[in-house]
C-alpha cells in the first residue's frame, strides 16, 4: 500500500494529513512532529495563551480522535535526520528508516538566535514551541520586569501580553521605528503609541551588546552604554525556515524550499507547505515566503489534491493578522513597493484601515479593528483595482461600491 510521510506535526501537516483524506487518499498517512504534542495552533501562544484566555487543549488543531478516524498515523517526539530522494525514504533520529511514495515537508521556521556575551543564559528566551510558551510565562507576574528585544509583531504582541499580565514592559528596537519592515511610518507611530499608553516602554535605535547576572536579577547592556536591569527577556528578531532536510536531500533551496503554484519541490513526488516553502504568487509576479497560518493551510490543501491526482494550484492572496490590547490588525496583501498610502477612518479612535498603493493600483491593507475593510479588501485586491485616493478616504461612502 502506497504510504504518504508529512515531515512536521504543524498547522500544514495537520491540514495536509486530514486533506488527504477528504479528498481521497485511500493508502497510508503518516505524520513525524519532533514534539511530544499534537498539532497545535501556534499564534495563541503570543496572546491569549500567554494571558490565559486560551488552555493548552483548545490550542489542539485537530482532537485526537479525528487522527484516528482518518486512519492517520502519528509519530510523535521523533526528530527526522535525513531525506533520501533516491531511495524515497527518510530517516530518524531513532534510528528507524520509514519509506514513503510522496513526501510532504512541512518543518516551519526557527527563531533566530542573538549571538553575545550572556545570550545562553537561563533568563533569554524565544518564542516558537509550547514549551517556549510555557517557560516565558512562568518567568512573567506583575513583579517581573521583562524585556523584548524586537519590535515586530512577535515582540510586540507578547509586550503587550505581559503588560496585562501587569508586569513592566521594555522593548529594544534597533530601527528607528517598530514594525518597520511590514507598515509605514504612520502605523508604527501608531502602534509606539498604543504601547505607550499601557506603560509599555520602547526604547528605539537601540538594541544589546551584552546580557549578565547580577544577584537574583540581570543586566541588559545596550551600546550606548546604558544598564537595564531586568529578570527575564524574549528575543524576537525574526526567524529561519528549517530547509537543512532539504539541502542535505538536494532540493532546491532558496530563502526556503522552492516549490511550484502546486508545491511540488524540484524533486517529483516530494512537497512543501507553509513558512518554509518559497512558492510562486501571481498577484505579486515573484516567489514569496509567507509566515502565514492561512498561507500554510491553503497550501496544504493544494499538495493533498495533487497528490490525489486532482488540479488545484496554489494562488491564495497573503493576509495576516495581530492581537494588541484592544486592537485587531488585520492585513491582507503585502506593502513592499507601495508608492503611496491613504487613510480611511479615525486613528485616535482605533478604527481605520490604511491602504498601500502602487501606480494607482492598491496592493495591500492594513485595517485597525476595521473587519469589513479588511474583508472587501481582501476579495478586491487580487483583481488588480484601482480606486482613487479621495475615494479611499472618504468615510461617507463605500470605497468599495
Amino acid at each position: 500500500m502506497q504510504q504518504v510521510v508529512i515531515i512536521g506535526a504543524s498547522h500544514g501537516g495537520a491540514e495536509a494529513a486530514i486533506a488527504l483524506r477528504t479528498q481521497g487518499w485511500e493508502g497510508k498517512i503518516l505524520l513525524v512532529g519532533d514534539e511530544p504534542t499534537l498539532p497545535y495552533q501556534r499564534p495563541p501562544l503570543s496572546k491569549g495563551y500567554f494571558h490565559q484566555a486560551v488552555t493548552d487543549q483548545q490550542l489542539l488543531i485537530k482532537k485526537p480522535s479525528l487522527y484516528e478516524k482518518a486512519k492517520v498515523e502519528v509519530m510523535l517526539g521523533e526528530s527526522v535526520t535525513a531525506i533520501d530522494k533516491v531511495n524515497k525514504s527518510i530517516s530518524l533520529a531513532s534510528g528507524l528508516s520509514i519509506s514513503f511514495d510522496y513526501l510532504i515537508i512541512a518543518t516551519g521556521a526557527r527563531a533566530r538566535k542573538l549571538s553575545i556575551p550572556g545570550s545562553d543564559l537561563s533568563c533569554i528566551n524565544y518564542l516558537r514551541t509550547l514549551a517556549d510558551a510555557d517557560k516565558i510565562i512562568s518567568q512573567v507576574n506583575a513583579k517581573s520586569h521583562l524585556l523584548v528585544v524586537g519590535a515586530g509583531y512577535i515582540g510586540l504582541e507578547i509586550a503587550a501580553s505581559a503588560s496585562k499580565l501587569g508586569a513592566k514592559v521594555t522593548v529594544l528596537e534597533s530601527f528607528p521605528r517598530v514594525l518597520s519592515r511590514v507598515t509605514n511610518e504612520q502605523m508604527s507611530e501608531f502602534y509606539q503609541n498604543l504601547h505607550a499608553q499601557h506603560g509599555v516602554d520602547i526604547k528605539l535605535n537601540s538594541g544589546v551588546t551584552e546580557f549578565r547576572r547580577s544577584g537574583e536579577r540581570y543586566v541588559a547592556v545596550l551600546p550606548d552604554g546604558e544598564e537595564l536591569t531586568f529578570d527575564s527577556a524574549v528575543i524576537g528578531i525574526g526567524v529561519i525556515p528549517n530547509i537543512e532536510l532539504a539541502e542535505l536531500a538536494g532540493l532546491e533551496c532558496e530563502n526556503g524550499i522552492v516549490v511550484d503554484n502546486k508545491t511540488m519541490t524540484s524533486e517529483p513526488g516530494i512537497f512543501a507547505i507553509g513558512d518554509v516553502s518559497n512558492h510562486p504568487n501571481p498577484f505579486y509576479q515573484r516567489q514569496i515566503r509567507l509566515e502565514s497560518v492561512p498561507n500554510a493551510m491553503e497550501q496544504a490543501k493544494v499538495a493533498a489534491a495533487t497528490i490525489c491526482g486532482k488540479e488545484k494550484t496554489h494562488d491564495a492572496f497573503p493576509w495576516f493578522w495581530s492581537d494588541q490590547f484592544d486592537v485587531k490588525l488585520q492585513t491582507a496583501g503585502l506593502s513592499q513597493g507601495y508608492d503611496s498610502t491613504v487613510i480611511r477612518g479615525d486613528i485616535a479612535a482605533k478604527k481605520f484601515a490604511l491602504f498601500y498603493l502602487k501606480e494607482g493600483k492598491v496592493i495591500a491593507v492594513d485595517a485597525i479593528n476595521s473587519p469589513k475593510d479588511f474583508m472587501k479588501a481582501k476579495m478586491l485586491i487580487p483583481t488588480g483595482i484601482s480606486i482613487p485616493e479621495s475615494k479611499l478616504a472618504d468615510t461617507s461612502s463605500d470605497w468599495f461600491e
